[in-house]
């Protein structure tokens, strides 16, 4: 016997043993009341959950997975699981919902698409265990271990459930048993960083999906489902989304990026995700869990980010920091972006940030900190666009004055009605003739990085977050009127003229 069989073979016996571990029935039960709890299993998938698969939950289910559970029961259904890392959208949707489909008598043929056919197989092997050797399952549902066909990879149970494993991109020509096709597809955690770097690929796979997989299925039952959370700008999935937009998309990010209140609080504690931002990042992690990608830059450039040791705050010639105001602090509102900057010689130089989705005060709070640390001798003129005025924002500044026994002089500035884009834009010139600096204490700065993820996320019909791109075109903009003007008729390059453009 070749080692990996033998391996397989010794990973399958562990999954029988995890499968054993659900517990035994009651054995001094009337027949009445194992009817009753198969109805009730029916009809609550969290029940079923709970009852028949208490060694996979040991929390209590999430109000999203059974919604998503009762979507599926749509006979024709077609959609996305896009859960965050940690939600389990794995487990239920190969294990949990194809059996509760079972046990509410939808005909299952059910086949799991791996990255590759080996993959494929260990994701099937989990609800093959269960029905060879759940004992709850077993006792209420009676032995489902058919050893006529009971293979790696293929399995029909005796109550009728067929499973199959099937590698992406695999020839599906004939795929039947005897006059049954395929009832319910699913395309697991398919997406990998190789497929990624891939579009040609990527479009491949589409294809097979509408033009190969999708037409196996031949009944009144057609299920499609892609479980897999979005960690990249462009994936399969939002392929199929973009071509499909009546297939339904559950999305469920993790948690919410300015409370860091887990959607799963069953399983995760109130700290848990502000630790792993702080563990790995903040863009890594939403990627991860919250279903928001980096964006790599096509006009913005990752390459164009100069890091450089910071001067002394007081040989800056002026320093601005420019606040764009954001009034909520829901998780899909804007960011309250507060950007310092300052200007030597001729060039323009991060100094430090203040960009997340939080309510007004704690960007001030932020601003009168910064304030409170600076030398005697070095000023900050703090700015923020007139049309954001109002009584609340009058009082939020005049609280945190008095709160912090300082004045900011703040100032309120009239802009010119220019596009957003094309005032951001403006700014590339100067990336590209390496006259902005990044303070490079700030490297793995949160709101520095995520400062940065908005700027490669600006392209033409941008629908990313964009509070901190604006706010440094405003901030360098005003610095740039200090730039000490050539003499008459002298050309300048990657000079902005507020009025007009570049010259």
């Amino acid at each position: 016997m070749k080692a990996a069989d033998k391996k397989a073979i010794e990973q399958y016996k562990l999954k029988l043993e995890f499968a054993r571990s659900s517990g035994g029935a009651n054995p001094y039960e009337t027949e009445a009341e194992k009817l009753a709890r198969i109805a009730r299993a029916q009809k609550d998938i969290a029940y079923m959950v709970e009852y028949y698969f208490p060694h996979y939950a040991t929390s209590e289910c999430a109000d999203f997975q059974p919604q998503f559970a009762n979507w599926v029961k749509d006979p024709l259904f077609k959609g996305f699981a896009e859960w965050g890392r940690g939600l389990a959208k794995s487990v239920w949707n190969i294990v949990f919902i194809p059996f509760w489909l079972h046990i509410n008598k939808v005909p299952m043929y059910y086949v799991i698409v791996g990255n590759n056919q080996d993959r494929a197989k260990q994701l099937l092997e989990d609800l093959r265990a269960e029905l060879e050797a759940n004992p709850r399952i077993i006792h209420d549902f009676g032995v489902q271990h058919n050893p006529g066909s009971w293979e790696d990879g293929f399995f029909v149970t005796r109550s009728g459930f067929i499973g199959q494993a099937l590698g992406m991109g695999q020839s599906v020509r004939g795929l039947r048993v005897k006059s049954q096709r395929p009832t319910h597809i699913n395309m697991d955690d398919i997406e990998t960083k190789e497929l990624n770097k891939n579009p040609k690929r990527q479009l491949e796979i589409v294809k097979w999906v509408e033009r190969d997989l999708l037409p196996t299925m031949d009944g009144p039952v057609r299920h499609f489902i892609q479980s897999n959370n979005r960690f990249a700008p462009r994936m399969v999935q939002t392929i199929l989304q973009e071509r499909h937009p009546d297939w339904k998309v559950h999305r469920v990010n993790a948690y919410d990026p300015v409370t860091y209140a887990p959607a799963w609080p069953e399983k995760y504690d109130a700290d848990y995700y502000k630790t792993v931002e702080q563990e790995i990042g903040t863009l890594a992690a939403r990627a991860e869990y919250n279903n928001d990608p980096h964006i790599e830059g096509t006009i913005f450039k990752e390459e164009q980010i100069q890091w450089a040791k910071l001067p002394r705050l007081n040989q800056f010639k002026i320093i601005v920091g420019h606040w764009d105001v954001a009034y909520s602090a829901a998780a899909t509102a804007d960011y309250n972006a507060v950007r310092l900057w300052g200007l030597k010689d001729k060039n323009f130089w991060y100094i430090d940030s203040y960009v997340r989705q939080s309510k007004m005060r704690q960007a001030v709070e932020w601003m009168a900190m910064v304030q409170q640390q600076l030398p005697k001798t070095v000023i900050i003129h703090w700015r923020f666009e007139a049309q954001f005025w109002n009584d609340e924002v009058e009082r939020t500044i005049r609280e945190v004055e008095i709160a912090f026994n300082i004045h900011l002089n703040i100032v309120k500035v009239k802009l010119e009605r220019t596009k957003k884009y094309d005032r951001i834009l403006s700014l590339q010139p100067y990336y590209q003739n390496g006259r902005i600096y990044y303070n490079e204490a700030k490297k793995g700065h949160q709101d520095t990085q995520v400062g940065l993820a908005q700027l490669f996320g600006i392209e033409p019909g941008y629908k990313t977050h964009d509070d901190a791109p604006d706010s440094d075109e405003q901030a360098i903009c005003q610095l740039s009127l200090h730039i000490s003007q050539p003499r008459r008729g002298t050309a300048r390059y990657g000079q902005y003229n507020r009025k007009s453009k570049f010259i």
